[in-house]
């Protein structure tokens, strides 16, 4: 497979709110690809097309098929903004739930532990504060194994230590991981970045290219040297 992702002139419309403008990109598999840009711009979107519940125009390709397609089911694994577990369940209940709709066997206890919630591991998600609830919502999306791995804005409310242990995890993983974040500091541990603004493609490069190519100090200034070029 030489792409993981592949969009050739994707637009999202809902009503009359023109979403996604033509996007077109290649992503290559075992890569970590940040989808970076503030609120609004259309990060969500994008990642609900990819992963087959969002309409969409255009071609996209996700895993050799077609976005939606049935052969990916079981191969990718997602993580809405909004924790996506079953709270009347123990940590332990809805990992091990989620490991077994996978087919694939798992030790729960490594996830649980690389999460942080080893003293929570037998609490009701609904007793739990919500950075505890994000992140069993992202442990139910990695005990699949997952071919693609799919989050939105997973470290959102984690505190500095957790934060830094998860970048830690995903890097460690055998799998292609895309990533949304409004936050740019975020972007500089990605592999690739797509920079998304109001629904059209600013760029998409390397952390490093990105400087480069908006003669910037850091990845914030070269955000704002792309809004100033397209405007």
């Amino acid at each position: 497979m030489n792409t993981i992702v592949s969009a050739r002139g994707v637009n999202i419309t809902r009503g009359k709110n023109h979403i996604l403008h033509d996007l077109t990109f290649d992503l290559q598999p075992g890569s970590i690809t940040g989808i970076i840009g503030p609120s609004g711009s259309g990060k969500t979107t994008l990642m609900r097309a990819i992963v087959g519940v969002q309409k969409y125009e255009g071609d996209l390709e996700v895993l050799g098929h077609q976005a939606g397609a049935k052969d990916n089911r079981g191969r990718i694994g997602y993580m809405t903004q909004a924790a996506s577990v079953y709270e009347g369940l123990t940590v332990r209940e809805n990992l091990t739930y989620f490991s077994q709709l996978t087919g694939e066997k798992n030790d729960t206890e490594d996830t649980i532990e690389f999460l942080g919630l080893t003293q929570q591991r037998d609490q009701k998600v609904s007793t739990l504060s919500g950075g505890q609830r994000n992140r069993v919502s992202l442990g139910a999306a990695l005990v699949g194994k997952p071919a693609l791995l799919v989050l939105d804005e997973p470290t959102v409310g984690l505190d500095p230590l957790t934060r830094e242990n998860i970048w830690s995890h995903l890097r460690s993983l055998d799998t292609s991981i895309l990533i949304s974040s409004h936050v740019m500091d975020e972007a500089a541990r990605c592999d690739d970045i797509l920079l998304l603004r109001d629904g059209q493609l600013l760029a998409h490069s390397s952390p490093a290219d990105l400087l480069v190519a908006a003669d910037a100090p850091n990845l914030d200034a070269a955000f704002l040297n792309l809004i100033r070029k397209a405007q």
